[in-house]
């Protein structure tokens, strides 16, 4: 296959594949088995784009590949304009019930296309340029006019915060108050209702006054402060946002009522987005099947389960991929096999592609399987270390290094997940060496 990708960019995935983590861009190049989701999920993003809000679900066992296909997405929605964040659900530090949370996580971490994460002051910094940009475009001022200019984007931004101001005062207020600041060059108090804005807590009150506003965000307030950042992010240019909250399947693993608050928050969520409440949103949640059927999670709440009931069959083949659940079905062998390939391009050493051919990448694959109790889903982030750290690297720097003669697979239990460990526990003939 031919790789379209820069020198850079194939360092970067190397790299993070060397230390067994998701890359951070390029995922297209390993999206292997991912093209029949691909012209669903464009739809919804072409629907999202248009001013609708989309809500999926996607499920998979441990190692199915959930967060490398949120990453993958997000990589997708970039290209197209959108803007993108990745939220860890967690019981200490980003509870489901607490939208707070949630929503300062979300400007935490933040990206687009142009901007790392978190691009929340660009994006604010962004607002405010196209506001004087379609100032000037309408020929009404001129640019030379420093007062004039200012109160017609005054008067603009009055508009186009319109419904925000009546739903949201506060969130109105802030943006006004930060664009003043900015004008200014009051730097302290921009930052400050930056900081306001993005959920943080413990703003100086210095900061709030200057804009007149108070408090701290709370879990109604952040639902709409989600509408106000969806309006900044059309008025700035930007398609929409996508939104993944991954990992909710942590919500079995709480207290009982920190559970039933998180589910109905989830169920509130999803009727939002149904009602077109955040024009512009699509909102994505990842999860395992226990999560989905099982008695401690969504099942629990019989409205939400009715919300995601989705009727999956024996047969992932005939999946439909425009469903409210999207079902990961993990690796095969073979599916590794052409993984272990596409990593070989990327990797591109001549000395590589002489002496690593498909069928050690197949020997290499049933060895790393095996040594994992035959689980293949879990196999992926070990396979592709492995390949790389072990064996693309030594082909690489030793001329007389051959993979079949001086390379024997062992595993370290440090150097595995808690997922991968119990998976190679299982495992008679693995020894995990410490």
């Amino acid at each position: 296959m031919t790789l379209e990708l820069s020198a850079r960019r194939r360092r970067d995935i190397v790299d993070a594949l060397r230390r067994g983590v998701v890359p951070s861009n390029g995922l297209d190049a390993l999206a292997v088995g991912l093209d029949r989701f691909t012209a669903a999920l464009d739809d919804d993003l072409e629907r999202v784009a248009s001013g609708g809000s989309v809500f999926k679900a996607v499920r998979g066992e441990y190692g199915a590949g959930k967060t490398f296909f949120t990453r993958w997405l997000a990589e997708r929605a970039k290209r197209r304009g959108f803007a993108a964040a990745e939220v860890q659900i967690s019981e200490l530090e980003t509870p489901l019930h607490r939208m707070e949370t949630v929503y300062r996580r979300l400007v935490e971490h933040l990206s687009t296309e142009q901007f790392a994460p978190s691009a929340f002051r660009p994006v604010l910094d962004g607002w405010i340029f196209a506001l004087e940009e379609d100032v000037l475009a309408g020929g009404t001022v001129a640019e030379d006019d420093a007062p004039g200019l200012d109160r017609a984007v005054d008067d603009l931004l009055e508009r186009r915060l319109g419904d925000i101001s009546r739903s949201t005062p506060g969130f109105a207020a802030a943006l006004r108050g930060y664009r003043a600041a900015s004008a200014s060059g009051d730097h302290l108090t921009a930052d400050g209702l930056a900081a306001w804005l993005g959920g943080q807590p413990h703003v100086a009150a210095s900061a709030r006054r200057a804009a007149g506003v108070k408090g701290d965000l709370d879990h109604y307030g952040a639902l709409s402060f989600l509408q106000g950042l969806l309006t900044v992010l059309r008025d700035s240019g930007h398609q929409g946002l996508l939104l993944v909250l991954d990992e909710v399947e942590t919500l079995q693993r709480v207290r009982s009522d920190a559970r039933d608050k998180a589910l109905n928050a989830l169920r509130q969520l999803i009727d939002e987005v149904h009602a077109d409440r955040f024009p512009g949103l699509l909102l994505v949640i990842t999860g395992t099947p226990a999560f989905f059927d099982g008695p401690q999670g969504v099942q629990r709440l019989a409205p939400l389960a009715q919300r995601l009931a989705t009727d999956l069959g024996p047969d992932p083949r005939w999946d439909n991929p425009r469903a409210t659940q999207l079902r990961l079905p993990g690796f095969t062998v073979d599916a590794l096999v052409e993984l272990g390939s596409r990593v070989r391009d990327i990797y591109a050493s001549a000395q590589v592609n002489a002496r690593v051919d498909d069928d050690y990448l197949a020997t290499l694959a049933r060895a790393v399987t095996g040594a994992l109790g035959g689980q293949v889903g879990v196999a992926p982030r070990v396979y592709l270390k492995k390949l790389v750290a072990d064996v693309f690297d030594r082909v690489d720097q030793f001329a007389d290094w051959e993979p079949r003669r001086h390379y024997a697979l062992t595993l370290r239990a440090d150097e595995l997940t808690e997922v991968e460990r119990n998976a190679a526990a299982r495992a008679d003939d693995i020894e995990l060496t410490l």
